[in-house]
């Protein structure tokens, strides 16, 4: 190492042990007063869900560069880092480009079958128990050329996250596996709290190193944050930027309907990410090579999923598939139980049932009139009945049968069973109405 380089990590060295002696309060105004969040980032900056071959390895590239130069893994022959969980339709890869470059990127894991990659080392029953969807924010990276820009990148990217999250994944909680170097800045900044007292010492999923759990509630954190940066100028007001601000720079999904995930991938860039590209597939248990069967089930996808194991592990792990959604809808009766319509939230949709969030009890075994909108052109009226009810905090979660679903629902979940992606899910339903 030459003296200057020396120097310069022993100077920061030192100035992280001094940092490391004041108090958390004190500690965490410092990062505070590193805050700077241009309302008005360049114009050329675009902030988008990845979604094309090009787009999605460009991401990768830059994942696996600010992976290996921090010692999160050893460099891969396909000079990208790919998992398991960038294969699932419930993963959401965001990027930011300037000039049409990829400048940082993240990915945002829903649950599904397979869990979540830090849920093998951390518990998550404390932020289970408090009801409302998961996500886990995993594979940041930011290029090397804006890291020490001020946030000139990450901020606009969380804000992009922020929004996503609240808009269209329908998402309540974020978790998140960082190093201990960075745990300060996300619980000063945006209010983490740490999911364990302690470090995990060995994180396998970033090639061993320590590792500290933590989480935010989505629905409590604008509070916290109005009160902690009221009276701050915009451009060190995280509430006003996350909350208030709105940026042109980032491109809104276009959605037909109100579905809650934004799949991508088509056989073929399954096929070249984790067949041809890198050796992903071929590394799963037979286990987890049952469940992509049975998240990709159909025709299309069956050739180039790793093969099935012969023991039949498949046929044991569910029998039934429901979709995520975030779908306003009413509730009304042709007899005097109900003064006026009860507005409700459906959530999660099955061929013959839904589960919607309510701010009241419903009765059971009484035939009712569900109004749902599936998307902004597409109404279904239902015959339901409320069959399994339960109550967390401060609202309802309530199951109801459907008693005989109208065409435009069973084309519609018709098309959520056939598709994987936007594109699926739109021709499968150009001629609904």
């Amino acid at each position: 190492m030459p003296a200057l380089a020396r120097l310069r990590f022993y100077f920061s060295k030192t100035a992280r042990k001094i940092f490391s002696l004041l108090p958390q309060k004190s500690r965490h105004n410092v990062y505070r007063s590193f805050i700077d969040c241009d309302p008005e980032p360049n114009k050329r900056l675009v902030l988008k869900i990845a979604e094309t071959r090009e787009e999605l390895e460009a991401c990768f590239k830059l994942l696996h560069d600010a992976y290996v130069s921090s010692g999160f893994m050893t460099p891969d022959p396909s000079g990208m880092r790919v998992t398991l969980y960038h294969a699932l339709p419930t993963t959401t890869t965001l990027c930011a480009k300037l000039d049409d470059q990829v400048v940082g990127t993240l990915s945002l894991i829903r649950e599904s079958a397979i869990g979540f990659p830090l849920q093998h080392i951390f518990d998550l029953t404390s932020v289970r128990e408090k009801k409302g969807n998961i996500a886990e924010v995993s594979a940041l990276a930011v290029h090397r050329r804006f890291r020490r820009t001020g946030g000139t990148i990450l901020f606009p990217l969380m804000k992009f996250m922020y929004e996503y999250c609240t808009t269209f994944f329908d998402t309540r909680h974020l978790v998140i596996a960082v190093n201990p170097r960075h745990i300060e800045m996300y619980e000063s900044l945006l209010f983490f709290k740490r999911l364990a007292a302690n470090v995990v010492e060995k994180y396998d999923f970033v090639n061993g190193a320590p590792a500290i759990g933590a989480t935010l509630d989505l629905k409590h954190a604008p509070e916290k944050m109005r009160q902690t940066y009221a009276g701050k100028p915009p451009n060190r007001n995280l509430y006003h930027y996350f909350v208030e601000t709105r940026l042109a720079n980032i491109q809104i999904p276009n959605r037909r309907f109100f579905t809650t995930n934004d799949p991508v991938l088509t056989p073929d860039l399954i096929d070249y990410f984790f067949n041809q590209k890198t050796q992903v597939f071929d590394k799963l248990s037979d286990r987890k090579k049952s469940l992509l069967h049975l998240i990709y089930d159909l025709p299309a996808y069956s050739g180039i999923l790793p093969k099935l194991p012969t023991h039949g592990a498949a046929k044991k792990i569910r029998q039934h598939r429901r979709f995520s959604v975030k779908c306003p809808g009413r509730l009304s009766n042709a007899t005097t139980l109900f003064e006026k319509p009860i507005n409700i939230e459906i959530i999660e949709i099955a061929r013959f049932g839904f589960r919607a969030r309510i701010d009241r009890q419903i009765p059971a075994n009484v035939w009712l009139t569900a109004t749902v909108r599936l998307g902004l052109n597409e109404v279904s009226r239902l015959t339901v009945q409320a069959v399994q009810e339960i109550d967390a905090n401060d609202q309802y979660y309530c199951g109801f049968r459907i008693g005989e679903p109208d065409l435009v629902w069973r084309k519609f979940v018709s098309a959520l069973y056939e598709g994987h992606t936007h594109q699926d899910l739109d021709q499968a339903t150009k001629f609904l109405t």
